[in-house]
Parts: structure tokens; C-alpha cells; sequence
């Protein structure tokens, strides 16, 4: 079956007249209610690319979401945040639910300091199956906030309306960032089990040789793994540990250096290439930083 290629829209307005929706309130912001989308399910288009931000929040949801070759289930409803130039599924035909869609450009929020505030928002990068479920008291407080956002854009504009709207914006986003902190920590159970995971994943990768074929281990083959996106895996073992998923990866390595040097008469150089680094020099400095003796130091340490 030959690949669908997404619809590319640049524009708010644009998305919305493929929607059949009126033109937005405001070019570079909008907020749809679900309901007003009166398109037939095979007239909506199934795969996008929006060059501007998305933030889905559905409920009373039955259904299906897909992301890259995969569906996930979303039947609890919640919220899925997307970037500029993510490629988007649909939902699949003849599946109803209600909720908001927040759209909302780059320009609108780039001369704001929440334009620089963006890269910390990691979970615009997370997979929609790693969407945000909420609980009924935070979904009335999600449903404040989008009210806010629906009332000041119906609001005739004036030399606060962008203003006003931003901040709501970043409310919103600042709610989502403590929603998915509460998420990793009442998951903790499920969370732990993937440490348990990764740390087989780790130790498979060493014991079978992968670091010699295939370098250093990285968050993206972990992530990979375990089915989960870079930037979740990144976030959940910092709620969980401290440490984000590269600073997992150089515990493990000093922790696999350790042992050779301990157990073998390999030499410094020999180590850093079963260990998969390109360079001893390197594995000399990272070793350095986390232990504060080089690798020669340690070794002499234990005798």
C-alpha cells in the first residue's frame, strides 16, 4: 500500500477552511470546539503537518490514535501536545468524542518570553501515546483555563487581547507540566518496572557486544526499546531518579568501566572500546568527571 503523504498547512486559517470552520477570530490563534467540525470523517484529512503548534484536549473519547506506524488506545481522554512540523494522525472514522483543539503560531507568542520558555514544554515532543490523562478535578481545571482562552479571543481585540491570551496559554502549559509531574509519580509501579527493563536493556547491550558494532548506547535506542519516545523517557526517570536518561547511560558506564577494571587485565584503551567509545580520551574525561580519579587512578585504587 503506497504511503499517505500529510496535507501541509502553514496557517491557522488555512487548517481551518480545510475543516470547514469559519475563518479564525485571530490569524495566528484559535481555539476549536470539536462539535463545530461538521465535515463528513472521510473529508477530514488523516495525516498533517501544521506549521504551528497544536494542543488536543478530547474526552468522552472511544477510539484510536495512531503515531508513526502504530494505534494506541485514548479511551480516558486527556491531552496530546504537538510542534510545528509534526506530522499528526487523525482519529479513525465513525470514532465521536468532545474536547478543544488549541492552535496557536510561533510569531504569535515570539515576541513573549514564553517564546523562550518553549524548549522547556518537553512534552510537545512526546509520542501521543504518552498523552496526558488528567482527573476530574484537574479537567475542570483544563476546562477553566481553555474557557478563559474561548472568552478573551471572542473578546473584541485591543493593545491587551494578545497579551491576555498568551498568559493563559502559559498557564495552561504550566498546569500540563505539574499534571505530568502527578502522572510519572502515580505511576510509579508501572515506571519502576521500566527501570527493571532498562537496566536488562543495558546489560544485554554489554554482555552481547552491541557497544563494539554499535557505539556508545544512546536515548534513542533505549527509548526505542521500550517503546517510548526520547524526550518521555528523559522526563520520567528524572521525575523518578533525578537523573535524566543520558545521565543513566553514564552511570551505567562507569559502572560496566568499574568492573573491567576490577576483573580484567584489559588496558584503559581496550575498556573505552568494549565500552563503545571512538576515542579513550573520552572515556578518560567522563570517568574523570564522575569519579574524580582517572581510570589508571581507579585500578591502582584496588590493589
Amino acid at each position: 500500500m503506497k504511503a499517505q503523504t500529510p496535507l501541509k498547512f502553514n496557517s491557522v486559517s488555512e487548517l481551518h477552511k480545510a475543516l470547514g470552520l469559519p475563518k479564525p477570530l485571530h490569524p495566528l490563534v484559535s481555539l476549536v470546539n470539536y462539535a463545530d467540525i461538521k465535515l463528513p470523517d472521510e473529508e477530514i484529512p488523516k495525516l498533517m503537518v501544521l506549521g504551528f503548534y497544536k494542543v488536543s484536549y478530547k474526552f468522552n473519547f472511544t477510539g484510536r490514535i495512531r503515531y508513526g506506524q502504530g494505534y494506541y488506545d485514548f479511551n480516558e481522554g486527556g491531552l496530546c501536545f504537538y510542534s510545528p512540523n509534526q506530522t499528526i494522525a487523525s482519529a479513525e472514522d465513525g470514532i465521536d468524542y468532545s474536547g478543544y483543539t488549541l492552535l496557536f503560531h510561533p510569531d504569535f507568542i515570539r515576541q513573549h518570553p514564553l517564546a523562550g520558555k518553549m524548549k522547556n514544554f518537553g512534552f510537545f515532543s512526546y509520542a501521543a501515546n504518552e498523552g496526558l490523562f488528567i482527573s476530574d478535578k484537574e479537567r475542570q481545571t483544563i476546562t477553566s483555563v481553555f474557557e478563559n482562552i474561548r472568552q478573551e479571543l471572542e473578546h473584541a481585540i485591543d493593545e491587551f487581547s494578545q497579551d491576555v491570551v498568551v498568559s493563559h496559554i502559559e498557564v495552561l502549559l504550566n498546569y500540563s507540566s505539574r499534571f505530568y509531574k502527578r502522572q510519572f509519580i502515580t505511576r510509579k509501579a508501572i515506571n519502576h518496572d521500566l527501570l527493571a527493563n532498562m537496566e536488562q536493556l543495558f546489560n544485554s547491550y554489554f554482555d552481547q557486544d552491541d557497544s563494539l558494532n554499535k557505539g556508545l548506547p544512546t536515548v534513542e535506542y533505549l527509548a526505542g526499546k521500550l517503546n517510548m519516545s526520547p524526550r518521555y523517557l528523559s522526563d520520567m526517570l528524572r521525575s523518578l531518579t533525578g537523573q535524566n536518561a543520558q545521565q543513566h547511560i553514564h552511570e551505567k558506564l562507569i559502572e560496566k568501566a568499574k568492573e573491567y577494571l576490577a576483573a580484567t587485565p584489559l588496558s584503559v584503551s581496550e575498556i573505552a572500546f568494549h565500552l563503545g567509545f571512538e576515542h579513550s580520551q573520552s572515556f578518560n574525561k567522563l570517568f574523570k568527571r564522575k569519579t574524580n580519579l582517572t581510570p589508571g587512578e581507579y585500578k591502582q585504587s584496588l590493589n
